[in-house]
């Protein structure tokens, strides 16, 4: 597995910036299966990133407190040739958070790489209220979506070599 070096879009239509990216990341590495993914974290529309440092965690994290945000993932698979995309969508509801439990999660650095600062399979989980779709797409590869475009993925799956 090998990831994409390319300029990642980082504004624009949420849904459309992740389709776009994923699509870019797939184009980006050679080979007969390759699978490119993009996953943001989006508020009225507004993408949040991977935050640069303590300070823009700390303040995605204020911004996304007490509310209802959209994760969405796009998926691109280029299989045999062909390129199908797929875009999923998960809405994660945060818990209103007091500042003291704001700079306790950025201090923890679990922030760091994650798109919205958070890592909801560790203690991100924390900040969270609910969810409504699926969990995988907000953990960042979305499942569903992927067997959407790769239906024999399970059996294929079963039979790959085992370490490989």
């Amino acid at each position: 597995m090998s990831p994409a070096d390319v300029d990642e879009r980082a504004d624009g239509d949420p849904l459309e910036t992740a389709r776009a990216n994923a699509v870019l990341k797939a184009g980006a590495v050679p080979g007969e299966l390759v699978l490119g993914v993009d996953t943001l974290v989006a508020l009225d529309g507004e993408i949040f990133g991977k935050p640069e440092d303590a300070a823009a965690a700390r303040a995605t994290l204020a911004r996304l407190a007490g509310r209802t945000h959209q994760v969405h993932s796009g998926v691109a698979l280029r299989r045999d040739g062909a390129l199908r995309v797929a875009v999923a969508t998960t809405e994660v509801s945060f818990a209103a958070a007091t500042g003291a439990e704001l700079d306790a999660y950025v201090a923890t650095g679990e922030w760091r790489g994650r798109a919205g600062g958070y890592a909801i399979q560790g203690r991100g989980a924390l900040l969270v209220e609910g969810i409504r779709g699926d969990y995988f797409n907000v953990v960042g590869l979305p499942v569903a979506a992927l067997r959407a475009l790769w239906p024999q993925l399970a059996q294929d799956a079963v039979r790959a070599p085992v370490g490989h």
